[in-house]
């Protein structure tokens, strides 16, 4: 074992002392405004781009922020493949900027990009694109591949396809958790919103979910046909309008799974996907505390999410 990989995984179980945690989280939900949720947040590592005054956008966006940036430095701490398969988990960061930029061709001004540094995939070229046109032609020349359109919706349906294929090719402890992702993805697009997946997006998601579930007419030969793998994730959901449910139990499972692969004493790989599933799921539940808080407190509907 390299020395690279015993430090990066040294340092990202360290990482998890910046995390809020499930009681620090409900806490942060029950508070009763968004000001006296901020006033408890900037006491704790999220701090580091929390504006005082932010709204729940802004505080949302700092919480993601900090996110990024742990995932920023422990890629220093890695070695090159180490590197890469941080690079393909941290995509979610990239696909917000390339949404902001989409939403720019539409004179919406989106928030700044995320500063992905050396965890980005093609932001550097993708950002220089005038048109729709132009940033698809630049993600067909890149991992991201063609979207097959450049509507926004589209686009980003493909994306979010392309980024889990890629972590099922490129990152195997976390396979399990992208194809459970790409299936609620699919679900929600199919069969709450009505919306098909986009034929590019479809071929990608295939492998994943199996062909006669990308093809299925309803929900429930949707379910039928999943590959085991990705079935998980809507296992006991008989109505696609309580995805809601299995969306909040994925990541449930993700923060309980990523513990698992850190347990123990070893290095390498899987410790460090651990420690990014348990991070990530702390800022899904400290986003949605935030949520919470600014609708009057509501410990008992933070309950409901886990």
């Amino acid at each position: 074992m390299s020395a690279g990989w015993v430090g990066g995984a040294t340092r990202a179980r360290a990482l998890l002392s910046r995390c809020l945690g499930l009681q620090g989280a409900r806490e942060l939900a029950s508070a009763p405004t968004l000001g006296d949720a901020l006033r408890q947040l900037a006491a704790t590592p999220y701090r580091r781009d929390l504006l005082p005054d932010a709204d729940l956008a802004q505080a949302q966006r700092a919480v993601s922020e900090t996110l990024l940036w742990h995932l920023r430095v422990l890629a220093g701490w890695l070695p090159r493949a180490g590197a890469n398969a941080l690079r393909v988990l941290a995509g979610g960061f990239e696909i917000a900027n390339i949404e902001g930029r989409l939403r720019s061709f539409t004179g919406v001004e989106p928030p700044p990009p995320y500063r992905l540094g050396a965890l980005a995939t093609a932001w550097r070229r993708l950002a220089q694109a005038g048109s729709p046109a132009e940033l698809r032609a630049a993600l067909a020349a890149s991992a991201w591949l063609d979207p097959g359109g450049e509507d926004p919706a589209s686009v980003a349906t493909a994306l979010r396809v392309a980024a889990a294929a890629r972590t099922a090719e490129a990152v195997p402890p976390a396979r399990r958790w992208a194809a459970g992702r790409a299936a609620l993805l699919a679900a929600r697009d199919r069969y709450v919103t009505g919306r098909p997946l986009p034929a590019a997006a479809a071929r990608r998601a295939a492998p994943l979910l199996g062909p006669r579930a990308v093809g299925a007419a309803s929900f429930e030969e949707f379910r039928r046909h999943l590959v085991p793998d990705a079935r998980w994730a809507v296992d006991g959901v008989e109505d696609a309008a309580d995805l809601w449910r299995a969306e909040a139990r994925w990541w449930t499972v993700l923060d309980r799974d990523g513990g698992a692969l850190l347990r123990g004493t070893h290095f390498g790989l899987a410790p460090v996907v651990g420690a990014v599933a348990v991070l990530s799921a702390d800022v899904w539940r400290v986003r949605a505390a935030l949520v919470l808080a600014e609708r009057g407190g509501s410990p008992e509907a933070f309950d409901a999410l886990g």
